[in-house]
């Protein structure tokens, strides 16, 4: 199934994603250890759906992530 990602796209860098990602955990959280926890699992599955343009090793090295939970 091919997906047309033209329309999904946003136009951004990591960093003002990183800065969404933190300021959205920070109003959900009050604290701050826990808004950083929080920040970085969203971030992790933002990353591991994200495609990667133009990248045929990217996608593969996408697809290849193992799903684990750490305890």
């Amino acid at each position: 199934m091919k997906t047309n990602h033209v329309e999904e796209s946003i136009d951004t860098t990591l960093g003002d994603l990183i800065i969404a990602v933190n300021d959205a955990a920070f109003e959900f959280c009050e604290d701050k250890r826990r808004a950083y926890i929080l920040a970085g699992f969203a971030l992790e599955e933002i990353l591991k759906k994200a495609y990667i343009r133009g990248s045929k090793t990217g996608r593969i090295a996408v697809e290849g992530v193992k799903e684990e939970t750490i305890h």
